[in-house]
């Protein structure tokens, strides 16, 4: 998704990533939250309300940082209903166009996520979909 363009517009996305800004979704919550990212780092990421909800456990294991691409790397742990990995990464090309793209490799980690087939795949979709809206209204939140 284009975030616009810049290199104002590639640092407010770096840092919107760098502290879970992405995932301010609704019914998405990022525990511990505002922390910065470091590999190694474990992180509880719920969806739902505060009473019912789905812990998704992950831990960062590669941070891509570079002149044009910045973005981090989590992998499932035990307990997410899925098993896999997924990417975040905001790159900036020659003519200055910013770019988030988010890449998921997963499959399901339990019988119940199993089950629910097609269900589970709709829930990745629309969290995908509300990190990539998030992250561009931080980033226009500020630049304008």
């Amino acid at each position: 998704m284009s975030m616009g363009s810049g290199r104002v517009v590639f640092d407010r996305a770096s840092e919107g990533l760098r502290t879970w800004r992405a995932h301010g979704v609704p019914g998405v919550r990022v525990f511990p939250d505002g922390e910065s990212l470091n590999v190694g780092d474990s992180v509880i990421v719920t969806l739902g309300m505060s009473r019912v909800s789905v812990a998704a456990p992950c831990r960062v294991i590669e941070l891509i940082e570079g002149p044009t691409r910045w973005g981090f790397v989590y992998a499932t742990l035990p307990g997410h209903p899925e098993r896999g990995e997924e990417a975040f990464v905001v790159s900036i090309d020659d003519e200055g166009d910013v770019k988030f793209q988010i890449t998921a490799i997963s499959q399901p980690g339990d019988r119940l996520t199993r089950l629910a087939g097609p269900l589970g795949r709709g829930v990745q979709l629309i969290a995908t979909i509300g990190y990539l809206k998030a992250l561009r209204a931080f980033v226009h939140s500020s630049t304008r």
